[in-house]
């Protein structure tokens, strides 16, 4: 069993950045992929950003592609995505993820391990 907390986010500007962090506690983490979903109010959670167990490969949604930066310390047992140039309809909470199949991380139906989210509100 993995657990995974997410923290960092908060509320920010148009334009400005935030860097989320999960921490991961359980299972060895640098055996697990990891990646990133969001879900607005109302909305279907949308998956964001994967990466390898070995930090050298990584997925992106269109939405977040050239923006946001997922990377990782196995060290430090922690995921981190970087979100740069942020806009109002980024807001929403942001959940860590974690599974042993790289291709899992893309369907929230097949994700393993979940963190309990994140708020991230962007305002105008």
């Amino acid at each position: 069993q993995v657990r995974l907390v997410e923290s960092g986010g908060g509320l920010v500007q148009a334009g400005g950045s935030l860097r989320l962090s999960c921490a991961a506690s359980g299972r060895t983490f640098s055996g697990y992929h990891m990646g990133w979903f969001r879900q607005a109010p109302g909305q279907a959670r949308e998956f964001l950003a994967a990466i390898s167990s070995n930090g050298i490969t990584t997925s992106y949604a269109d939405s977040v592609k050239g923006r946001f930066t997922i990377s990782r310390d196995n060290a430090k047992n922690t995921a981190y995505l970087q979100m740069n140039s942020l806009k109002p309809d980024d807001t929403a909470v942001y959940y860590c993820t974690g599974d042993p199949y790289y291709s899992d991380l893309k369907m929230a139906g097949r994700v393993d391990y979940w963190g309990q989210g994140t708020q991230v509100t962007v305002s105008s």
